[in-house]
């Protein structure tokens, strides 16, 4: 026999009488106390340090759990193991078992996110694609639980072992709460801390399920393609506008440009024609009174009057079963195209005997991307 054969022999038959666990790690969350072979003898000592839970384990069997303290291992202190191993009138004799040592701090600034776009149908932009990351922070509620559905036959479990488990799990549960709030797109970045709270709720039960308690749960940025966040704002800056007078700014401003644009002749006819336009829109002068008597139309240099400017056409529209209007066609198709209103909206001019979708009346169906053409002769 080799000096080292009678060492291992001699350690072997050396009896355990401390059992404890120093963390000099800061990503340890279960270790296994190596004894070597050896035995753990009867009276020996149990230390358990505050933010650990220790875990007896009987050949595959969940045991005895300590929480901190210092113990003596008598049958007193054990009765479950002492029910696995047969002890009926107690022991003095060493006996071996597994001892886990659970980890139960709180393991704070946890990251998570998308790995890939969660699609979302949204009423007025379609389908869209956002992206989100955050933090969560969890610990170990159920040490016996984890050991056994986690943890296994582990010697020394880690914080990363557990981590792709737990944001898969978060990332899941994540599409399926963003999917049923149904919420406007933008207001999915504008209310991220009520659906953090939202989210922690829904998850709960599933970090539980395995003996986890999720502590925290933050959600720092949800995201979006850059051209639907322009799109978005845009819509958002229309919303707050009153489209009538909107319009009206913009025909001033055009006014103004045609007017300082070195064109002449060409340039001041544009203007002319669309301040016409302008006073049509802005108070109906078709038939001005100044101190309560007519105003003269000019006349041309033949002496003949010249025809009225014809009347621009109002529409009313009507939006969640309320009438909307009156527009003038342009003004029409800018909230066709800002998605106020679609092709199924109800519309009336004067003329109309009824209030008729939009794709079906002739002039507005230029607003769906082209006019229908008419039958081919027979």
């Amino acid at each position: 026999m080799g000096i080292f054969d009678t060492i291992k022999e001699k350690l072997s038959n050396e009896f355990i009488d401390i059992v404890e666990w120093l963390d000099y790690t800061d990503d340890t969350i279960a270790h296994r106390f190596e004894r070597y072979q050896n035995e753990i003898k009867n009276g020996a000592k149990l230390i358990v340090r505050e933010g650990q839970t220790a875990v007896f384990v009987n050949e595959g069997q969940l045991a005895d759990v300590f929480e901190p303290g210092t113990y003596d291992l008598t049958t007193q202190n054990l009765p479950i193991l002492s029910t696995l191993k047969g002890w009926k009138y107690g022991f003095n004799s060493p006996f071996k078992a597994e001892v886990y040592f659970v980890n139960t701090t709180l393991f704070t600034d946890e990251k998570w996110g998308t790995k890939n776009p969660i699609t979302l149908s949204d009423e007025r932009f379609g389908l869209v694609e956002i992206r989100a990351f955050g933090t969560y922070a969890f610990k170990v509620s159920d040490a016996g639980k984890f050991i056994v559905d986690i943890v296994g036959t582990d010697n020394n479990f880690t914080n990363f072992e557990i981590n792709e488990h737990l944001k898969s799990l978060i990332a899941t549960r994540f599409t399926d709460t963003v999917g049923e709030a149904n919420l406007p797109i933008e207001l999915y970045a504008a209310n991220t801390s009520e659906l953090s709270e939202t989210c922690q709720e829904v998850m709960q039960p599933e970090f539980e399920s395995v003996g986890i308690s999720l502590e925290r749960f933050y959600i720092e940025n949800v995201s979006m393609p850059e051209d639907l966040k322009k799109e978005i704002f845009e819509y958002s800056r229309i919303d707050k506008l009153d489209l009538d007078k909107l319009t009206k700014f913009k025909t001033a401003k055009a006014i103004e440009a045609a007017a300082a644009n070195e064109g002449g002749t060409a340039g001041a006819g544009m203007g002319m024609g669309m301040g016409f336009v302008l006073a049509q829109q802005m108070g109906g002068m078709m038939t001005p009174q100044m101190g309560g008597q007519q105003v003269q139309a000019p006349m041309n240099q033949g002496g003949m009057m010249p025809p009225p400017m014809p009347a621009a056409v109002q529409y009313f529209y009507a939006v969640n079963n309320t009438q909307q209007g009156p527009v003038s066609i342009e003004q029409l198709k800018g909230l066709f195209a800002n998605r106020t209103i679609n092709k199924e909206t109800l519309v009336w001019k004067q003329g109309m005997s009824a209030w008729t979708a939009l794709q079906e009346v002739e002039e507005l169906k230029s607003f769906l991307g082209g006019s229908t053409p008419p039958p081919l002769p027979a």
